[in-house]
């Protein structure tokens, strides 16, 4: 049986580390940053510290999704290994990258008829993305076939929880990710919004703490109430360079529940340049979304 090639978008916000080691095929968002452009790559062209430098001198930074014609060549090149391709993206209900990527397999199929190509549209973004990538990297290294892994998405991407603490929103406002009448929530009273990825792919403000360590709290409190196993689960940590909060999180969540992983990443240029410096956000899979 052939190994199917799982495949990404840089929006899975996993460890370059990871995605380097599995040898993974992944295609960022373009950010515009300081007049020029960057690839979103796990931190190569543009380092993770000059980029927050700039978010948090007031830089607003914005991004194009990937097109069609780059998906068409990255399909072209990964054929050339005669292997089934398993293409796990960020959801459509917040970027367009997904719709070129069903453009580019359409063209690829109509010249290249036994390609075979399976596009899975997660329904989410950031690290909870990445954890279905890990999952199914985990399953095509154990020799599950292809069309296993496509069950086990289609299955599971529904189950897995996307909860986020972001500063303010004015940069998912810029970036029409919310409404403007959400985006004045955010700096008074030490006010953090809580977004949530709704099963649709939509991001909605479903809650409003004040202060971070009850932001943290509230992240735990969701865990706790809608996780599939309190144990054994790999669980996602992402963060907008705020890396103490982050193993802040992490330590409250080991001190109750026990032997799980954590994957703990900043937030990739993509993400980022939605959410700000300063998001905090926690993925695992539920019961339900």
């Amino acid at each position: 049986m052939t190994k199917p090639i799982i495949m990404t978008d840089a929006g899975c916000d996993l460890p370059g580390s990871f995605i380097a080691e599995k040898n993974i095929p992944f295609l960022g968002l373009t950010c515009h940053f300081k007049g020029k452009d960057y690839e979103d790559d796990f931190g190569k062209s543009l380092s993770y510290a000059e980029f927050y430098g700039g978010l948090r001198n007031g830089e607003m930074p914005y991004t194009s999704q990937i097109n069609e014609y780059r998906f068409a060549e990255k399909f072209k090149e990964l054929l050339k290994e005669k292997r089934p391709i398993v293409y796990i993206g960020m959801s459509s209900a917040i970027s367009g990258t997904f719709n070129s990527s069903k453009l580019a397999r359409e063209s690829i199929i109509s010249e290249f008829k036994d390609a075979d190509i399976t596009l899975v549209d997660s329904k989410g973004s950031s690290i909870g993305l990445g954890l279905l990538v890990y999952g199914a990297c985990r399953m095509a290294e154990e020799g599950k076939s292809k069309d296993e892994i496509v069950k086990w998405l289609d299955d599971n991407k529904l189950k897995m929880n996307y909860w986020f603490m972001v500063e303010d929103l004015k940069h998912l406002k810029k970036g029409g990710r919310i409404s403007s009448s959400k985006a004045v929530i955010g700096t008074l009273l030490d006010v953090k919004p809580i977004i949530y990825i709704c099963s649709d792919g939509s991001l909605k403000n479903v809650a409003n703490v004040r202060g971070r360590r009850k932001g943290i709290k509230y992240l735990v409190d969701k865990f706790r109430e809608r996780a599939v196993s309190t144990e054994g689960q790999v669980i996602g940590i992402s963060h907008g360079d705020c890396l103490e909060d982050a193993n802040m999180l992490k330590k409250v969540m080991e001190k109750e529940f026990h032997n799980n992983k954590f994957i703990i990443n900043p937030l990739g240029l993509g993400m980022a340049t939605h959410c700000g410096a300063g998001m905090l956000s926690l993925c695992f899979f539920g019961n339900r979304r």
